[in-house]
């Protein structure tokens, strides 16, 4: 008999949009071919209603035992009202990590207990507080051998850390918003077995956050699923796609497009000939409709690939990321990226790649480098070739998978060396 593992996560399923939810469905798929895979899901379907719409109870998808749980938010007060109170501490935490003290007051103080209430209550009163998940996982954890959290800012991976912290993986996709000051997130980083990163930007962020000392942590990364692509002429008809396109793919919101449209608007008043913006994906926040540009909404993932494949450059201007799966996306299929030079993690992907991916911290640099890309032949060659080679050598799932399997068998060792 294969030996269990175990994946937390607030939402799970192929309908899912979300690239932690993805990350998450793409490791418990390849896992199960080693270890009898489960997941501990909540009912939850649209994350921001808190709708539910899933049936509770457990089911069993490519390889993997779902098992799915009621939410039942307490209702003292509303996670708003918690999260107010708790502003002032997570605001202090902020500005000391921005003067580089957070790092030592870690060191001295694992744990913020300024707020460490308030916020463990606007944890239970969120829509994806499941006590029934927890009680599961605490009646049932050891016949783990592992298990796995992932994304550090919301209710499971808390509860998983204080009910599971001995065999837990925490898998944070943290980036320096204002949700990664909370405190009970020094007690989720510092009760977790092992801590996986994505990338040396995302460590390093934890370590200044939380104390290097206080954290048992290392770069795991993943790699990305191989969809096929649908049909080109099918996919161009259906959207109205032009001949030449620049592609943006994510929640079109201000935290994930950022500036981009208000640049390239900017761009194409410059330069008439400039071609198209298209953006897939689904409209969180109003952004009014402009000339030049193409919304497509949501759309499949083999539809995703081919628009993915065909365009001149894949441009992605979010200050908040852990890895970006989108942009390991287009190295993979040798498209052009541009990113925002102001997020840490999307500078390194920059840097490790030899400037195979660009990167642009004002519309200065966003124009130049777009100029670069839109005539110059060998510089689009130089970046396809440059960002497939690093997009092998570090993503690549025979990379990933070995990381995994280590990191599991770590922890394992590390719990039974404790009993």
């Amino acid at each position: 008999m294969k030996e269990k593992i175990a994946f937390v996560v607030t939402r799970y399923g192929k309908d899912i949009n979300g690239g932690a939810e993805l990350h998450c469905r793409m490791l418990a798929e390849r896992l199960s071919d080693r270890y009898d895979t489960e997941v501990l899901t909540t009912c939850v379907r649209n994350y921001v209603t808190g709708e539910c719409g899933y049936v509770e109870g457990v089911e069993k998808t490519d390889g993997v035992t779902v098992r799915r749980f009621p939410v039942n938010p307490e209702k003292t007060l509303p996670e708003k009202k918690w999260l107010s109170r708790i502003r002032t501490s997570r605001r202090v935490r902020r500005i000391l990590y921005r003067c580089g003290l957070l790092r030592f007051a870690a060191s001295v103080s694992p744990i913020w207990k300024w707020g460490l209430k308030a916020d463990i209550n606007a944890l239970k009163s969120s829509i994806f507080y499941s006590p029934a998940m927890i009680g599961y996982l605490s009646e049932h954890k050891s016949e783990y051998k592992a298990v796995f959290s992932i994304t550090a800012t919301y209710a499971p991976f808390y509860f998983t850390a204080v009910t599971a912290g001995e065999k837990m993986i925490a898998i944070p996709t943290l980036h320096p918003e204002r949700a990664a000051f909370r405190p009970s997130l020094t007690v989720s980083f510092t009760s977790a077995a092992l801590v996986g990163y994505n990338t040396g930007a995302e460590k390093r962020l934890a370590e200044s956050v939380f104390g290097p000392e206080n954290i048992r942590g290392r770069i795991i990364g993943t790699g990305i699923e191989d969809t096929p692509p649908a049909g080109w002429d099918a996919v161009r008809g259906k959207y109205s796609l032009p001949d030449r396109y620049i592609v943006f793919i994510g929640r079109i919101e201000k935290g994930k497009a950022g500036k981009l449209i208000k640049y390239y608007l900017k761009y194409a008043a410059a330069h008439p000939d400039a071609p198209k913006l298209v953006m897939v994906g689904g409209i969180i926040r109003e952004v009014g409709r402009h000339e030049g540009i193409i919304y497509t909404g949501f759309v499949s993932d083999e539809e995703k690939r081919a628009i993915l494949q065909h365009a001149i450059l894949l441009v992605n201007p979010s200050k908040y990321e852990s890895l970006s799966l989108v942009v390991l996306e287009a190295l993979r299929d040798r498209v052009p990226v541009l990113v925002n030079g102001r997020c840490n993690v999307l500078k390194e992907h920059s840097i490790l790649s030899g400037n195979a991916v660009r990167a642009y911290c004002s519309y200065r640099d966003f124009r130049r480098e777009l100029d670069d890309i839109l005539h110059n032949p060998q510089t689009v060659e130089e970046m396809k070739t440059g960002g497939e080679k690093y997009f092998k050598a570090n993503y690549d799932w025979d990379i990933i998978m070995p990381r995994l399997y280590e990191a599991i068998e770590s922890v394992s060792e590390q719990w039974k060396r404790t009993i």
